[in-house]
């Protein structure tokens, strides 16, 4: 059988983060046979910056080679504006569909934890490192089931809450 790997991104969503501030995340959808991954199916929401955060990770570990671009930041990015959103999504799922085709960069842990986890990146890059309480895998596992919360402050605490917060 032949290994697939299919990402999606859609469901933009508006998020406000207090009176004056938001910002605008988006549903990374993930189904794949292949034996690189440790879910077969997963579904995550992610901004800009942690694609960023991801891409920059990415050219870490892949010095020579030449990365795909992200869409380019846009200070008056409105949910409104129908053209903007699509074409960001379909930036953002170029970039995906092309490291994921990327066998080199499959090995890249920090790629599994921001498409099959609900991590901040700062606990993604701590767990990386291997200093957390949890591995890689227990993250991505633990992620479907609401263990691990996005809204815990990522300080240097490594609880894991029972209930997911949106």
């Amino acid at each position: 059988m032949q290994e697939t790997i299919s990402v999606c991104v859609r469901n933009p969503r508006l998020c406000k983060d207090d009176l004056w501030h938001s910002h605008v995340d988006y549903e990374i959808c993930l189904q794949t046979n292949s034996m690189c991954f440790r879910k077969k199916t997963s579904c995550v929401r992610r901004r800009y910056s942690e694609f960023v955060w991801l891409r920059h990770c990415l050219e870490q570990n892949a010095l020579v080679m030449e990365l795909p671009k992200l869409p380019p930041r846009n200070p008056f990015f409105s949910l409104k504006n129908t053209e903007q959103v699509v074409q960001r999504m379909k930036g953002f799922q170029e970039f995906l569909e092309s490291v994921l085709h990327t066998t080199f960069l499959l090995s890249d842990s920090r790629l599994h934890l921001f498409l099959q986890s609900d991590l901040s990146i700062t606990r993604m890059s701590r767990c990386a490192l291997g200093k957390t309480k949890y591995t890689v895998a227990e993250a991505i596992q633990r992620s479907s089931s609401g263990f691990t919360s996005r809204s815990e402050k990522d300080s240097g605490s490594e609880r894991v809450q029972d209930s997911r917060v949106n």
